[in-house]
Order: C-alpha cells, then structure tokens, then sequence
C-alpha cells in the first residue's frame, strides 16, 4: 500500500470531457497526486479555463471521433513521453424521454459520445500504456449502468456498454499490466445534474424540488448528492497503486442511493 499524497509522481495522465464537473475534479485531484495531467474535450475555451484552474494540460478533441482521437494521443506522446492512467470521463445526458416519444437523433449521439468515446480512447490508449509497462483505465459508467431507470433508456443503455467494455477489455490487457475498472456515480451536485432535472421539470410537470427530493436526495441512504470531488477520490483510488490488484470492476460512489 502507498500513502496518500504523491501516488501519481512520475504518472501521465488522460482525463477526456475535463473542461468541468466530475472531469475537472478528476484532474485537480491527479495534479495534487503528482501526476502530468492532460484535459481533453470539445470546447477549447472551456478547457483552457480548466487547465489554468487545475494546473493541467488542455488538448482540445471529440473523444467520438476517431480523427480527433489518434491525434490527441499522438501529441500526449510527442509532449510528455507517454501515458500511464486514462479516464473516460467524458460523456453526454442524452435524451430524457419515453422510448415511444424517442428521438433517434438524440439517441445515437448519445451512443457516440459515451460508448464510442469509451472504447475510442481505450484503443488508441492501451498501445501507449504497453511501451510504459502497464496502466490505469478508468471507465466512468453510472448508477444507470447497473439498473434501469424510467425516461433515461438511452443514458442507461450507454452505460452498462460500459460496464461490458470494463469487463471485456480488462480480461485481454491484463496480462500487460494495464488494469480497468469502473466508477458508477449516484447522483451528482453540479452542472449536469441541474440540466437533467431541467428536462424532468418540463417533462414530468413537477418542480425541481420535488424532483430532487423525491428521486435523488431522499432515495439515498446518506440523503444526500455526491460531490465532484467524492468521485475524484474514487478515481485516485483506481488509477493509483493502492488498488493494484483490482481489474474488471466497477465502484459504486452514490451516497447509498435506492
């Protein structure tokens, strides 16, 4: 076991959709544990606001777009020699809506942003992590990936994908050293969490308080969200040393939730 502090000194490290919430305390939180951390997402002015909050590195690129993607890994190895921890982070809501009242559309982005993101950056990642010896996957699925949950078919379709990606990969890389496991966040204070219960309000017809009451807060056993940082510390955990022998897994950090 390695105490707590600089765990990640000497690491690389690839935190995709870092630009806010969950990604950036991620990357704070790598940064504080003596990791090299880069930033990755869509927006370059967001990320750029990230990096300088954090003290990471900003490479802007659509994690569902291959293009995009071996170009993001080809400069992370160009700049800093390598990568040793991915988390895949980043990911979009999707639609909130009845599978009859299904918007293809929204559907399918939704596919592409969560699952081919995933398995997008695992490929062009596991190459990088056999030159350095080894590595940390870390896939961000959900709540929503063990258990289904009304209007929510294509979020939660997307994130048990990403449990099956967990397992699979897991099985075929870890005779390189490289590990992979899964964090699966209840319900989250912050930015998107505010958007989903925008869509329920104008959908289900209830207020935002009785949404957060009766679907969140008072569903968990803590009563009560799960902060950014909360799940910051989860991921330490599994990019770290201090889970060394734990590969095909997945964490649940959702203050109990029902």
């Amino acid at each position: 076991m390695t105490a707590s502090g600089m765990q990640l000194s000497g690491k690389v490290a690839l935190v995709t959709g870092g630009g806010t919430g969950i990604g950036e305390a991620i990357a704070t939180a790598f940064v504080q544990a003596g990791a090299t951390v880069v930033v990755s997402g869509r927006t370059a002015e967001r990320l750029e606001a990230s990096a300088k909050r954090t003290g990471a590195h900003a490479i802007a690129g659509d994690a569902a777009e291959e293009t995009a993607v071996k170009a993001l890994f080809a400069e992370i190895e160009k700049r800093f020699g390598g990568l040793d921890i991915l988390v895949n982070n980043a990911g979009v809501t999707g639609p909130v809506s009845n599978a009859e009242d299904m918007d293809m559309a929204a559907w399918d982005a939704c596919m592409a942003s969560n699952i081919r993101g995933t398995i997008l950056c695992t490929k062009y990642a596991v190459p990088l992590m056999k030159k350095r010896g080894g590595g940390s996957i870390v896939n961000m699925s959900s709540l929503m990936g063990l258990r289904g949950y009304p209007m929510r078919s294509a979020y939660t379709a997307s994130k048990f994908a990403v449990l099956g990606i967990t397992e699979a990969v897991a099985q075929e890389v870890g005779v390189h050293n490289i590990r992979v496991n899964a964090l699966c966040p209840g319900a989250i204070n912050g930015e998107l969490m505010q958007r989903v219960i925008a869509s329920r309000v104008k959908a289900e017809n209830r207020t935002a308080e009785e949404i957060i009451r009766m679907n969140y807060t008072d569903k968990a056993a803590l009563r009560r969200w799960v902060e950014p940082e909360e799940v910051a510390a989860a991921a330490l955990f599994l990019a770290g040393p201090n889970s060394g022998p734990i590969t095909g897994e997945r964490l649940r950090v959702d203050a109990g939730r029902m």
